[in-house]
């Protein structure tokens, strides 16, 4: 076999094929982000079908979600909102936190310096 005649059927590998996905497990953040502003779906890690299922599925979650909170009279029992499925390639989101208050910021420091007593 030619060394042409590989990489004609490496670049015609399926998205989803193994040996696809580890060629893309081993790229840096950079080259991720080069290749989606590229806009090049087909270099994907998923194939569209798994894309739509992940989909489906967090719309499912969401609509649980809903469902739950909707026939939740006290809002300390509601469930945490569902995070989506981690797509390949896609960072995690980040928990956004609030910013501390300054009536909390100020018994915070109250307990911090010996005034729980």
């Amino acid at each position: 076999m030619t060394w042409r005649r590989l990489r004609v059927l490496l670049q015609h590998l399926p998205p989803e094929s193994a040996t696809m996905t580890a060629i893309r497990n081993s790229m840096s953040d950079e080259e991720l982000d080069a290749q989606a502003d590229a806009g090049e779906p087909e270099k994907g890690r998923w194939s569209q079908t798994e894309q739509l299922l992940a989909l489906l599925a967090d719309r499912v979650a969401q609509l649980q979600y809903t469902l739950i909170c909707v026939n939740t009279e006290k809002k300390s029992q509601r469930p945490e909102v569902p995070e989506p499925i981690r797509r390949p390639g896609a960072k995690p989101r980040k928990k956004k936190t609030a910013p501390m208050s300054d009536a909390a910021a100020e018994r915070l420091f109250l307990l911090i310096n010996g005034g729980a007593a």
